[in-house]
């Protein structure tokens, strides 16, 4: 689990806004599509490495992996996120 601590202080590498965990639902969501292989980054590589943990921004459109408890706040890494109506 991310230290709550880092979590008040790290941000959105493209939009400088707040980060939060992103909930249980959303996880398994995106690991169903890792398993089924139609998952992509923003670089446009598939995922293939199931997702234990994620960082989301607060409007929800992006979403970054955490990879044995290190946030990967690289923009090309981010999953791009569809947008809730």
């Amino acid at each position: 689990m991310l230290d709550t601590n880092l979590l008040d202080i790290l941000c959105c590498p493209e939009t400088r806004g707040r980060l939060k965990l992103v909930d249980d639902a959303t996880l398994a969501s995106l690991n169903q599509a890792i398993a089924v292989g139609s998952l992509q980054n923003a670089a446009g590589e598939k995922i293939s490495e199931k997702l234990e943990e994620a960082l989301v921004t607060e409007d929800g459109q992006r979403l970054y992996p955490v990879r044995e408890g290190i946030p990967v706040l690289l923009s090309d890494e981010a999953i791009i996120l569809p947008s809730r109506a």
